[in-house]
């Protein structure tokens, strides 16, 4: 049996997606909780690699193997084991074919950040303060600039292995509700730290430091794009399987 667990969690207290020798990741702890509600070893597939401090609204998982707990009763005994800030949505069965990430055909990821003059503690840990005039119809001309099938070598990180910086960009769109901002990418894949740095290269794009995204992606130099932003802003948004 092939078991697919739908989730969300808080990113705050967790390294990350996958298992650190010495951090607590979202992985271990939910290998964990699937462990003791088994009685058994599990090995769990993530859809993505999640990074220290970044949250996900929807996340997927799978795992093989017999499950005595109906798939209906599964999310409630995995909550019951798990802290609170991880919820288990719903489980089913999918074909034993199904990966997470390997069967994944599109992931969207959102960047949330506020402009209110005064820093929230409220919202410290959910969203970036940016306390800065925003024009937002530029942000969403060079947003555009960066959607399509390109070589995102310009915001990749530099000392990870991939076998190819090319990735399509379904959508790059900025939403707004109140002094909240929403900047929402879909693409079939992202590279590592890719998400924050589009948003990073946006932001210094608004303020001048950077003159033309097509001349930035053809030039592929990571030197002048724009930072990495802190992980806290961003959520995994969704997930989408063939």
């Amino acid at each position: 049996m092939n078991t697919k667990l739908t989730f969300r969690f808080d990113g705050t207290n967790y390294h990350g997606w996958q298992i650190q020798k010495t951090q607590p990741s979202v992985c271990g702890t939910l290998k964990t909780a699937i462990e003791k509600t088994l009685g058994r070893a599990v090995t769990v597939h993530g859809c993505g690699r999640t990074d220290a401090g970044v949250h996900a609204e929807v996340y997927a998982a799978n795992f093989r193997g017999e499950c005595p707990v109906p798939h209906d009763r599964l999310p409630y005994a995995l909550n019951s084991r798990l802290p609170r800030d991880i919820a288990v949505l719903s489980a089913e069965a999918v074909p034993d074919g199904f990966h997470a990430i390997n069967s994944c055909v599109r992931k969207e990821y959102t960047y949330r950040l506020y402009t209110a003059k005064i820093r929230d503690p409220l919202r410290e840990g959910r969203a970036l303060h940016w306390p800065h005039p925003l024009d937002l119809d530029k942000l969403r001309g060079a947003a555009q600039d960066f959607t399509g099938t390109h070589d995102f070598a310009c915001v990749r990180t530099l000392g990870t292995p991939v076998k190819s910086t090319v990735r399509t960009l379904y959508a790059f769109d900025i939403a707004v509700q109140g002094d909240l901002i929403a900047f929402t990418m879909q693409a079939d894949g992202f590279l590592y730290n890719m998400a924050r740095a589009l948003v990073g290269t946006l932001l210094w794009f608004g303020e001048g430091k950077i003159t033309s995204i097509p001349d930035l992606i053809a030039s592929g130099d990571r030197a002048s794009a724009g930072p990495v932003l802190p992980p806290h802003g961003l959520y995994m948004t969704g997930v989408a399987y063939a």
